[in-house]
């Protein structure tokens, strides 16, 4: 290994259900702010232990949605082509993104004009692929143009279900041939598109998708997700992985869970192939 994995997080200091913008959250089912800080702080925790580095984007009061790092951009090499949210209240969370990565060294990116885009959130490589989700939150008008800056292939993937409204709730790549989906959240046509493009496609169960089994954090076999996914971690350890387990309840009311909670800074095509040997 060179160098470890970098991966952006944001404590949840200020995290709170203070309105609804997808079909998980409601005001009248509040996240428990002390419960959810411990969480945070316990997937961070197991997030270094399997040899991930740290870094921080400082909260910003009334940005209750800042915590989720990785709609921030998309990470690709020394660039990240920043997102431009759909809803009004999480469009304030732009600039602080922006000001953190131009301090940080990065070549920042705007997203193409007319178009939303929400980052890591809708956009993850599989290989060479850039796999993009679209119509709950991403426009696929932008997929393509974003592609052409980072000189990419990229497959848009359409998106059915308002409970797996982001790319990242659904599909997560383990490696260059192997990624994990939930089939249902697609269209009849991305599902058979995924299935031509990866290799070994694994096929979550439908109780361990609405425990966001899919939206887990890949650093080289470690696999991190959310608790109550038993079987998908059995799919896991099958195919080599070492899955690991950390509560994210509070996350989840709010339609997030590990994979939301963090941005990789070395790329998200870094995720599923740099460390393949750890």
């Amino acid at each position: 290994m060179d160098q470890p994995p970098r991966i952006l997080m944001c404590p949840p200091t200020y995290f709170g259900i203070e309105y609804e913008i997808n079909a998980w959250m409601s005001r009248s089912r509040p996240s428990d702010h002390a419960e959810a800080t411990r969480q945070w702080q316990a997937l961070r925790e197991v997030l270094v232990r399997v040899g991930a580095s740290i870094e921080e984007v400082l909260p910003v009061k009334e940005l209750p949605d800042l915590v989720f790092t990785a709609n921030a951009g998309l990470v690709f090499r020394n660039k990240v082509v920043l997102s431009k949210f759909l809803h009004p209240q999480r469009q304030r969370e732009e600039p602080v993104f922006s000001e953190w990565f131009m301090q940080h060294g990065f070549e920042v990116v705007p997203p193409p004009e007319g178009i939303s885009f929400e980052g890591a959130g809708d956009a993850l490589f599989c290989g060479e692929t850039l796999f993009a989700g679209y119509r709950l939150r991403s426009d696929a008008s932008g997929h393509q143009r974003i592609a052409e800056t980072l000189g990419c292939r990229v497959l848009p993937l359409e998106l059915v279900d308002p409970y797996f409204y982001h790319l990242d709730t659904c599909f997560c790549p383990i490696d260059r041939e192997t990624a994990l989906y939930y089939p249902r959240a697609f269209d009849e046509y991305a599902r058979r598109a995924l299935q031509e493009a990866i290799p070994r496609l694994i096929a979550v169960e439908e109780p361990d998708a609405r425990r966001f089994g899919c939206n887990a954090v890949v650093v080289g076999r470690h696999v991190v997700t959310n608790t109550g996914c038993e079987s998908l971690h059995h799919q896991l350890r099958e195919h080599g992985c070492e899955p690991w387990a950390t509560p994210l309840d509070e996350f989840l009311k709010s339609g997030g869970s590990a994979k939301c909670l963090t941005l990789r800074l070395d790329g998200e095509d870094a995720a599923t192939w740099k460390f393949e040997t750890t």
